[in-house]
């Protein structure tokens, strides 16, 4: 890993450096992407077929083959093993919990003259949720997307996830059957994408498409933005640990681990005002990481874009971790509470020393779909408020006509929309 100090020249551009990562598409990409959208949209169901016997290893000839309802979403869960369906339950029972507190309601208040004006709060009326498939299963990737859906009000909630080789994950598809899903297509790719996005004869358009995939979703995701609404285009995880330096340095390294072994690209950060701590963090990653069975993919993310900071102090640590603005923050100091008003931008914050960023990713509660990229300047974590919607509502009364009607026709002529100020000027004169 790096080892970087603040208090070096070309501090900052180093640091830049080390955060700057590609988001820019691949013309490959999106060229290959575009035309199977392209193609979805015009063919619908056969293309989708096509697409997913050849990149899937597949062999459907239906959609029929390629869809499960809700029977065999609880048949799957009833062959877990209990410790297994005991887990997910925990897990969803929390994740379902905690998003009920974001649950926002209608409202509505007169003005004196008897204007009524509110904001009516609407659940979406149907999502897909997407999660990957093929080198590893997320059940809890099911959870976090579906859950918040579920709380909302979703009316419908489906589910696309890829089979390669016809292969079927029991723990992705219980966690679709306790989440509420309602139907789930073993279909993945950009081609799932656009099935969600334009409709084929078997599934239906959405309203919005959330959850994680690859170059191709993402490219897919970009694509369809505007025809139906996307939650984000995630780039890699990220980890920032910002440490006292009395923690124990085997937590910290496997803390840094926690996000490394996600993919070569991903990157982990520690900050500490201790040189020898950071030393003490260094001694155990090496000595770690020969036994982690993701260990060379570990090594490259570490290698690449992974860094140990020495700053000045904490309140130092807290610009830069501002700065960084990063998907997961750890604060493993003795006091965390008291460091929060310093820390504004983190698409989640991990308080004190027990608190493992892997806890948020299966079961504390909050959501783990998570701003990325810097984007926690300006994005926030996946919740219920991304499956309901706003109506502003406006009844406007006799009087209110008259007094409202008065000040926009003068901003109207302002702006030279006559039609405008006259719809409310002859509202005047029935007022008068």
């Amino acid at each position: 890993m790096q080892r970087l100090n603040s208090g070096d020249a070309g501090f900052g551009e180093r640091l830049q450096a080390l955060l700057a990562f590609e988001t820019a598409q691949d013309p490959t990409v999106d060229e290959r992407v575009a035309a199977i959208c392209a193609d979805v949209k015009a063919r619908g169901d056969a293309a989708l077929i096509e697409y997913t016997n050849r990149f899937d290893r597949m062999q459907a000839a239906s959609m029929a083959e390629l869809t499960l309802g809700r029977d065999a979403l609880e048949a799957a869960f009833l062959r877990l093993p209990e410790a297994q369906r005991a887990a997910l339950s925990a897990a969803a029972g929390r994740v379902r919990r905690y998003h009920e507190k974001q649950l926002a309601h209608s409202w509505q208040y007169e003005d004196e003259d008897g204007t009524l004006l509110g904001q009516q709060v609407t659940a979406l009326d149907r999502v897909g949720i997407y999660v990957p498939g093929g080198k590893a299963a997320y059940p809890s990737s099911v959870l976090m997307n579906a859950l918040p859906a579920k709380v909302a009000g979703v009316g419908e909630i489906v589910m696309v996830v890829p089979t390669p080789g016809g292969e079927r994950n029991d723990l992705v598809f219980a966690a679709a059957y306790i989440a509420g899903v309602d139907q789930v297509y073993t279909v993945g790719g950009a081609q799932a994408v656009a099935a969600l996005a334009y409709g084929t004869e078997t599934i239906a358009q959405v309203d919005k498409i959330t959850g994680p995939g690859n170059a191709y979703v993402a490219a897919a995701k970009r694509r369809v933005f505007g025809v139906v609404g996307i939650d984000m285009v995630a780039g890699p995880s990220e980890i920032l640990v910002i440490c006292d330096g009395t923690t124990d340095p085997d937590w910290i390294a496997m803390d840094l681990f926690s996000q490394a072994e996600h993919d070569e690209i991903a990157q982990a950060i520690l900050l500490c005002p201790d040189a020898a701590y950071l030393d003490a963090v260094a001694a155990s990653i090496e000595r770690l990481l020969p036994s982690m069975p993701r260990r060379d993919i570990i090594a490259a993310s570490l290698a690449n874009r992974g860094a140990l900071v020495q700053v000045t102090d904490l309140d130092e640590a807290c610009r830069i971790a501002n700065y960084i603005a990063p998907e997961h923050l750890e604060l493993s100091v003795a006091d965390p509470e008291a460091w929060l008003p310093a820390l504004k931008h983190a698409g989640a914050i991990f308080m004190g020393r027990f608190t493992s960023e892997s806890l948020g990713d299966y079961c504390a509660g909050p959501n783990h779909v998570l701003p990325t990229s810097r984007t926690a300047r300006f994005a926030s974590p996946l919740g219920v408020y991304d499956f309901q919607k706003r109506t502003s509502l406006i009844r406007v009364s006799r009087e209110g006509a008259d007094r409202l009607g008065r000040i926009a026709s003068v901003l109207a002529h302002g702006e030279g929309l006559t039609a405008h100020a006259r719809a409310a000027e002859l509202r005047l004169t029935q007022a008068d």
